[in-house]
């Protein structure tokens, strides 16, 4: 049996990371009273969990046999941008992510599995039946819709928190610019 880190629902279910623009560490984090657990990812990995929470949140509210009460945004009683809370000690690194709407008792409900050597697959392997190690463990949020739409909230601000865009190619300016392929080479030096 694998250990679950479960919170239904956590008093904080926050985004957030450690390290400089460029060099950042990305969690998730929840927090009932004392009890604190972490989990690193990558930043693609919150992209898409806040952009597959935020779709999900938009099907439930937009359907009409559906009687559940889904806000069209973050309540702004909800904003959270608080610093992760600390001692921050990984429990494990992200690997595959779960996503669903309980709606029996209005919640989303999201696992997040830890990464194995195991669970990767080459090419020559995808056509082969293959069969996923029972994880050792597995972090468990249910969050209500509100609480989902500020975790969205708060995560894009994550995102949007690190190096500025190259208005040009779209990859990440550093503080000492960076090589631009769609302006022929020129350093660019300015967001």
């Amino acid at each position: 049996m694998p250990v679950v880190h479960a919170f239904d629902p956590p008093e904080r279910f926050v985004t957030g990371t450690v390290g400089e623009p460029g060099a950042r560490t990305f969690f998730l984090q929840a927090r009932t009273g004392s009890r604190i657990t972490s989990v690193s990812l990558e930043k693609q990995q919150v992209a898409a969990l806040a952009e597959r929470v935020d779709e999900l949140l938009d099907e439930v509210m937009s359907n009409q046999a559906s009687q559940s009460v889904v806000p069209a945004v973050a309540p702004l009683a909800l904003d959270d941008s608080d610093p992760l809370e600390q001692p921050i000690d990984e429990e494990f690194r992200a690997g595959t992510m779960t996503l669903s709407w309980d709606p029996s008792d209005e919640r989303i409900v999201i696992e997040v599995f830890p990464y194995t050597e195991a669970a990767v697959i080459s090419p020559e392997q995808v056509d082969e039946d293959f069969e996923e190690p029972e994880p050792d463990e597995v972090f468990l949020v249910r969050l209500t819709a509100a609480a989902a739409r500020s975790f969205v909230k708060r995560a894009e601000q994550v995102l949007e928190a690190g190096r500025p865009s190259c208005p040009f190619c779209g990859n990440p300016i550093d503080p000492n610019g960076h090589l631009c392929v769609r302006a022929n080479g020129f350093r660019r030096r300015d967001p």
